[in-house]
């Protein structure tokens, strides 16, 4: 089980993400989707904050996130839960407000015991090929290893 961020494409419109966590699923489903939890770690690349983490955890439900960066700027996101079964999966829509890829990408979350620990699968899938390419031409996967790595430490502070 390796705590490195894998981003692989799969198909035309897809790509999965795996990481794994040295915690309880729970634990990490918990800090993945409680509010007070993601507030501790879910600040995205150096410089940026999570100033608005609204979740209403429940299918048919809306997510808020909105980052403020050192330099004054906003990015903001959310969507919509279409399926939630604690703790192993969450599946939602995305959509940024500056969309940096057309249309909206639907995430499946997918958390599985594994070796003592957790291995999370985010597989996402975008509006279109040309979507998904945008995505990965992007500098999405350091993004991820920093924020992911924060998660896992947070995750080893809470737990001990």
């Amino acid at each position: 089980m390796t705590n490195k961020v894998t981003v692989t494409p799969k198909g035309e419109r897809e790509i999965v993400i795996q990481r794994a966590f040295s915690a309880p699923r729970k634990l990490v489903f918990d800090a993945m989707s409680k509010p007070d939890m993601m507030k501790q770690w879910f600040h995205g690349p150096p410089g940026w904050t999570l100033v608005t983490c609204e979740i209403d955890l429940r299918v048919g439900g809306k997510y808020r996130w909105v980052w403020h960066n050192n330099d004054g700027h906003d990015m903001g996101m959310g969507g919509v839960y279409r399926e939630i079964v604690p703790p192993e999966r969450i599946v939602s829509t995305e959509k940024f407000d500056q969309s940096w890829y057309p249309g909206e990408a639907l995430g499946t979350l997918v958390l599985t015991e594994q070796n003592g620990g957790t291995l999370m699968t985010l597989t996402m899938q975008y509006a279109s090929s040309e979507a998904r390419e945008a995505v990965m031409r992007s500098p999405m996967k350091n993004g991820l290893e920093i924020g992911y790595g924060r998660l896992e430490e947070y995750l080893n502070t809470v737990a001990a």
